[in-house]
């Protein structure tokens, strides 16, 4: 399995959701299972680090961001992943615009899996602050995990 987060420019909510996603994957012995990436929309950002907030909030919870870097959406995205999750709707509008006809992928937001099929991961620059967004990551990553388990033919 595959599963890239995207959001608009790749350096807080999508990097921080794959640094969670790879931690809770490692802790449930799946890491070698299931790959994870994460893109942005845009172009702005690509080669750079998350931003030290993004950072420092995943490393007060023992996850490091450091060595990860922005990149661009690219139509192999769609062929090469089984899941392309969004952080907002904005987002979404942005890959389901791109997506092949004969996309097979799920793209989707990524708070549906925390119950929330309508709810967006907001940018933290303006609002939720990095330590929020954080905790609405962790929450849709739980329940990425349950379904993620579910598709291995893993029990919960």
């Amino acid at each position: 399995m595959r599963v890239l987060f995207v959001c608009l420019g790749n350096i807080c909510r999508s990097p921080t959701a794959e640094g969670v996603l790879r931690a809770r994957l490692d802790a449930e012995g799946m890491l070698d299972r299931v790959a994870v990436d994460s893109c942005g929309v845009g172009s702005w950002h690509v080669g750079a680090p998350p931003d030290s907030r993004a950072q420092q909030a995943a490393r007060s919870r023992g996850i490091e961001l450091s060595g990860l870097r922005g990149r661009q959406l690219d139509r192999a995205d769609f062929d090469d992943f089984d899941y392309l999750l969004a952080m907002d709707r904005d987002n979404l509008t942005a890959l389901e615009g791109q997506a092949p006809r004969n996309c097979r992928a799920h793209v989707g937001l990524f708070m549906a899996f925390a119950g929330e099929p309508q709810r967006s991961v907001p940018d933290p620059y303006y609002e939720g602050g990095f330590d929020g967004v954080y905790e609405m990551i962790e929450r849709a990553t739980d329940g990425l995990v349950a379904d993620l388990k579910a598709r291995l033919g893993e029990s919960p």
